[in-house]
């Protein structure tokens, strides 16, 4: 077993290479869906790729002090880490630091730049509950330690991002949540328990919230209002059918120029599926099971209970938060706000994944991979 004390100082070659060609592809999406952005809103294409070029860069800072940095601490400052997220997402309370941006309050303003604190407590939140899965050992098989302290978590995050109307964090966090659960050895009958609480939050917010009940009732019949709470599926449809099997092209993209709404946020997928085809989605696809693959198997091998849960939820939430975007995109499920990590237009999002990567390389340095 690899000590904590003396790493193997090489990070794990199949991780690097696999989030090292995730990142590129993404910022060459990333620019060519700008494209769309400018035709609808008339912005310098040097300007908005700039922003996302200095993301990325501060993104790669992140991920190589992380990459060093012994994981141990995180373990350590756990607590303080997650209740200083929560601190964070709090500030979308005081009106003037709040933006507000489709009905929602999701973001906080600094003057030069945007902080989305709900990125920041995705991360926070894996970091806690491997942090007390480790501490609770096999205690965690236990109603007291295990599925309580997880549903407590959960309600206090149900307060604070339902009241910013941002469910489809508050779902990735939760089902992120059950699956490092899982993982740590909570037996699957107080898991049930926690997927009905779940059920009930969700099934009350489409019932007592008008947009996420039109979201259901678009996603089940979304040829009925096609100019409309439909406009954006159908256009991705539309998009995405024009793709065929090989795309149009690099930059050929019909549909992000003043058809498909938000082309570089939510529905990046569908002018990437555009230009490259059915052969270039299947490539993003395979590129993010790829990097799944290579994170599940560090977690694996880790040192110790904390790194390997650690690096299991950021894979979770990788793979489920990129999928369910892509879903939406496919009229799969209904709409969210899921960006398309890597890939959306969004800084915080690229740092912070970026950030979690570096965790990862970490971990890996600690691993038992041979």
């Amino acid at each position: 077993m690899a000590s904590s004390s003396n790493p193997s100082k090489r990070i794990d070659r199949f991780f690097l290479i696999s989030v090292s060609i995730l990142t590129l592809f993404g910022f060459v999406i990333f620019l060519s869906a700008s494209l769309g952005l400018l035709a609808q809103t008339g912005a310098n294409f040097g300007t908005v790729a700039m922003k996302q070029a200095i993301s990325l860069v501060i993104g790669i800072v992140f991920f190589f002090i992380f990459s060093r940095l012994n994981y141990s601490w995180l373990r350590k400052g756990a607590l303080f880490i997650f209740v200083g997220a929560l601190l964070v997402n709090a500030l979308l309370f005081i009106p003037s630091l709040a933006l507000h941006y489709n009905g929602a309050t999701r973001w906080i303003g600094l003057g030069f730049f945007t902080f989305q604190p709900s990125e920041l407590l995705k991360i926070a939140f894996i970091i806690y509950i491997a942090a007390w899965a480790h501490f609770a050992k096999d205690k965690i098989q236990s109603m007291k330690f295990g599925l309580m302290p997880y549903i407590i978590i959960l309600a206090v995050l149900s307060l604070l991002l339902l009241a910013q109307r941002d469910t489809d964090t508050l779902v990735i966090i939760a089902g992120t949540g059950l699956i490092m659960l899982v993982v740590a050895g909570v037996p699957f009958k107080h898991i049930s328990i926690a997927i009905c609480a779940m059920a009930v939050i969700v099934g009350g917010v489409v019932f007592f919230r008008p947009y996420a009940l039109q979201r259901v009732q678009t996603f089940m019949n979304r040829g009925s209002d096609t100019q409309g709470a439909g406009y954006q599926i159908n256009q991705s449809l539309i998009a995405i059918g024009s793709g065929q099997i090989t795309g149009r092209g690099f930059g050929q993209s019909i549909q992000k120029f003043g058809y498909l709404p938000q082309p570089t946020d939510d529905s990046i997928f569908a002018v990437a599926a555009e230009e490259f085809g059915f052969i270039g989605s299947v490539v993003l696809l395979i590129l993010y099971l790829l990097l799944a693959a290579s994170i599940f198997r560090i977690g694996n091998k880790a040192h110790d209970t904390f790194g390997g849960l650690v690096v299991m939820g950021i894979a979770v939430l990788i793979i489920t938060e990129s999928f369910l975007n892509m879903a939406t995109m496919l009229g799969l499920v209904p709409l969210s706000g899921l960006p398309l990590l890597f890939v959306s237009h969004g800084g915080t999002a690229l740092i912070i994944t970026l950030m979690a990567m570096g965790v990862v390389a970490n971990v890996s340095k600690y691993s038992r991979l041979a």
